[in-house]
């Protein structure tokens, strides 16, 4: 066999992942699986040395498809070729080679609607960003021809298309309408850009977005992360011992991490993730993330041990074996100064983000001071901090604020950037309100 290829081998592992499938209870079986998708991951590189159309190489990917079928049943029985006998190798064949794109689950009611609708202006008219942008919802339920149709009217639009994700995945195992947060690994992967901005609809940008494919991080390794807050430290004693059962030999990644080496509670802020789906260990490793996500697996495990979606992206890219890397910084706050106590402290609603150059690159929970206090609480913040002491709100009523460290003021071009955000913003609400 071609450049020490055991096909033989290959066959029969594949064989038995297919006869000895990962069944529930799923709690002990993330790191299974993990070592599993390895061998998936790798036997996809090995065939990118083969001739492509000859007998080894057909051979090969023939194993890996039986292999991902059984680990990752949601690519079985694809909606658009419910016949089809390589349903991973139709995905990878979706995507556009070199392409690069910007994909936001949108759906589950008219606020998700209101957000997304402000991102997207807010990168095309104000930071001119010029990626094609992606909205993935799942079935017409969860985003309305009509809502559909809002956003296609809005003038700045441009380059902008819908894809039903529900047309690329069998949802049966999946129950993606009502899953929240479950839709965006599944989003990444549907989508025909090979590498992926994935953005939550609530991110707010300071630059543009496509800043993200030249992080060094990124171009190293392929998937980019953003950190959560430094909270709730040896407070999750569960949680830690899962991972550390799960998690059997740390990578590089995983041994720079606060919540591994020092038992601090959240690892990531899954509003913005970079992927590169080129990278056979990082589709695996996407396929893992996703896995954590079906119905079954995040209702018994994964939002059971953890808050939603947020750490199964690094979990997956780890056990999977693929190269991944964070931001330096762990998140940062941006909002407003606080001298009213002996400590100057910054307070918001929100976590801050920084590029590798140390400046401000985007936020979460949109352009209103407090989403969930009114509709009309739009607010430039002033200052920020990074590396400082996080100090929780009681409630989600209640802001957080960082203290212990130099408060820093946003530049006059950020604050600007911020303040025609918002006036387009509120041209978006007055555009809906009257559709």
């Amino acid at each position: 066999m071609s450049l020490g290829i055991d096909l033989e081998n290959i066959t029969r592992t594949a064989g038995q992942y297919a006869k000895d499938m990962i069944q529930s209870p799923y709690k002990s079986k993330f790191w299974e699986l993990g070592q599993r998708s390895r061998q998936v991951a790798h036997w996809l590189a090995q065939a990118e040395s083969l001739v492509e159309g000859s007998g080894s190489h057909r051979d090969l990917l023939a194993a890996t498809e039986m292999a991902a079928t059984a680990l990752f049943p949601f690519l079985k029985f694809p909606p658009r070729n419910t016949k089809s006998k390589s349903p991973l190798a139709d995905l990878r064949n979706s995507f556009e080679r070199g392409s690069r794109g910007i994909v936001i689950p949108v759906g589950g009611g008219s606020q998700s609607v209101r957000f997304a609708s402000h991102l997207i202006v807010s990168l095309r008219d104000v930071l001119g960003c010029e990626l094609p942008i992606q909205i993935v919802y799942a079935g017409d339920e969860d985003l309305p021809s009509h809502d559909r149709g809002a956003i296609s009217a809005l003038r700045e639009t441009g380059d902008i298309d819908f894809l039903d994700v529900l047309t690329v995945f069998d949802d049966s195992t999946l129950h993606l309408g009502e899953g929240g947060w479950a839709i965006k690994p599944f989003a990444a992967l549907a989508s025909n850009f090979e590498e992926v901005i994935l953005l939550d609809a609530d991110a707010v940008f300071l630059q543009r977005p496509e800043v993200l494919f030249d992080q060094n991080t990124y171009m190293q390794h392929g998937a980019y992360l953003f950190h959560d807050r430094l909270l709730w430290q040896h407070a999750y004693t569960e949680r830690h011992e899962w991972l550390r059962d799960q998690i059997k030999g740390p990578s590089p990644a995983m041994l720079k991490s606060l919540v591994w080496t020092e038992d601090y509670a959240e690892e990531c802020d899954s509003g913005v993730v970079v992927v590169n789906k080129s990278r056979p260990e990082v589709l695996v490793g996407l396929l893992h993330v996703a896995w954590q996500n079906t119905y079954e697996v995040r209702r018994e495990v994964t939002y059971a041990i953890t808050y939603g979606d947020k750490e199964s992206w690094w979990l997956g890219l780890e056990l999977a074996g693929s190269g991944y890397g964070f931001e330096a910084h762990y998140g940062s706050m941006l909002g407003w100064s606080d001298n009213t106590t002996d400590e100057t402290r910054v307070c918001s609603f929100v976590i801050a983000h920084v590029d590798e150059g140390g400046r401000l690159v985007w936020y979460n929970g949109s352009l209103l001071k407090n989403k969930l206090a009114g509709p009309d609480g739009y607010e430039v913040p002033q200052f920020w901090m990074v590396d400082g002491k996080w100090e929780k709100g009681a409630s989600k009523q209640d802001m957080s604020c960082m203290v212990d460290t130099e408060v820093r003021p946003l530049t006059e071009e950020e604050k600007e950037i911020l303040r025609r955000s918002i006036d387009v913003a509120k041209n978006v609400d007055e555009f809906l309100r009257e559709g």
